[in-house]
């Protein structure tokens, strides 16, 4: 689950570490107050006005601005909030700004230069280990820095036996070229920067960037956070976190009925039981000349309700052309999942699309023999190839 950068750098305070101060607003009054209270409480003479969005470049799209006076804060908050921000993460579409995070200004002048690192801490799958990756090209985006110059780029493994050791802290501070105060400071913001992500059963931390301050202070300027979702029964707190109108309506509705949904960009839609069946439909979608829309899995307990909150989604995407049900009957009983099938198709009415049913397992000569005899148009198999035929007959016409 992805967090807002304001929520990010909540939890990061709460476990020590240092951050560049702001307040919330969802209007541009709100943005003035917020300036006069971080200008009284820090002396930050200039804001940052940052929309708030689930994606990274907000930048590039025009979503981060400086405002040196309150008359500026008030124009740039309102051409921000409102606006519909494109960056390269968001796609053409764009996303909505509702709110923005005015920030203190810590770029001030003082007696050293100031300098932005990189620092994310997330789960390496093939090793099984937590690392922390980090440069010194701070600021950047870290995909070209690992183009271009992939020596810039540093991983700590963390032995999940003793977790993080001081020593890899000083390590990681001495490869960022760090001496002194500075150099303290930053092995105390790793401590507790990977505290926090192991604590939270985050799946990411990213911090971009990590600012050493004029005076030598380390704290973070970006917090881009994922938290594990099937953790958060164990963090209440977080799970309040979710803006929901940050994600696509549609894998929200079916995250309501249970559902593992996938918005693609295909005509076929999927509706199985199963990740790794789901993966083989899509597959034979594919050799069938036709595009997976979906990956739907309606889970080893499927029955009529889930089958029903199955069509309605996949009805929901004006590009599919056919429906294809592959449905393995291990857990699951295929004459259950006939019926519901049946039921969903009379409750809604007119489906526009054909729709073809795989059913293999318990009870699947029952099932068919239910939809043959149901009278609706719905194409039944039992075989893969079968049902690969039959996709390439409906696309056809």
């Amino acid at each position: 689950m992805n967090i807002h950068e304001y929520q990010g750098k909540e939890i990061l305070k709460s476990f020590g570490v240092r951050v560049q101060e702001g307040l919330v607003a969802e209007t541009p009054a709100q943005a003035i107050e917020a300036a006069k209270k971080l200008k009284a409480d820090y002396n930050s003479d200039w804001v940052v006005i940052k929309a708030q969005i689930h994606a990274g470049g907000r930048g590039k799209g025009g979503g981060v601005k400086l405002a040196k006076n309150l008359d500026e804060v008030k124009e740039k908050a309102e051409t921000i909030i409102g606006m519909q921000l494109v960056t390269p993460q968001t796609g053409p579409e764009g996303k909505l700004v509702s709110k923005v995070l005015v920030a203190q200004d810590v770029y001030y002048p003082g007696e050293s230069e100031t300098k932005e690192f990189y620092i994310s801490v997330l789960l390496d799958r093939a090793k099984g280990r937590n690392i922390i990756m980090y440069s010194t090209e701070g600021g950047m985006d870290i995909e070209e820095v690992a183009e271009h110059t992939p020596h810039l780029i540093f991983k700590e493994e963390i032995d999940p036996k003793v977790g993080l050791q001081a020593f890899q802290t000083r390590k990681i501070a001495f490869n960022l070229g760090l001496s002194g105060e500075a150099f303290k400071d930053m092995c105390k913001f790793i401590a507790a920067l990977y505290k926090a992500y192991d604590a939270t059963d985050s799946a990411m931390f990213e911090i971009n960037p990590v600012l050493k301050t004029s005076d030598n202070k380390i704290l973070a300027v970006d917090a881009k956070v994922n938290l594990d979702d099937n953790a958060l029964y164990r963090h209440a707190d977080y799970a309040a976190m979710r803006d929901e109108s940050e994600e696509d309506p549609t894998e929200v509705e079916a995250g309501k009925s249970n559902l593992n949904y996938v918005k693609l960009d295909g005509n076929v839609g999927c509706m199985v039981n199963g990740a790794g069946l789901a993966m083989a439909t899509m597959d034979i979608i594919k050799l069938a000349g036709g595009e997976p829309a979906n990956f739907l899995d309606v889970g080893g307990s499927a029955n009529a309700e889930t089958v029903k909150a199955g069509f309605n989604i996949i009805l929901s995407d004006p590009n599919v052309k056919a429906i294809l049900i592959n449905i393995f009957g291990g857990i699951v009983r295929c004459d259950r999942v006939a019926q519901g099938v049946i039921d969903a198709y009379k409750e809604i009415g007119n489906i526009p699309v054909p729709i073809i049913v795989r059913l293999q397992g318990t009870n699947a000569v029952e099932a068919k023999k239910l939809i043959d005899d149901s009278g609706l148009e719905v194409f039944s198999a039992i075989q893969l190839k079968e049902a690969a035929d039959l996709v390439t007959k409906v696309l056809k016409g």
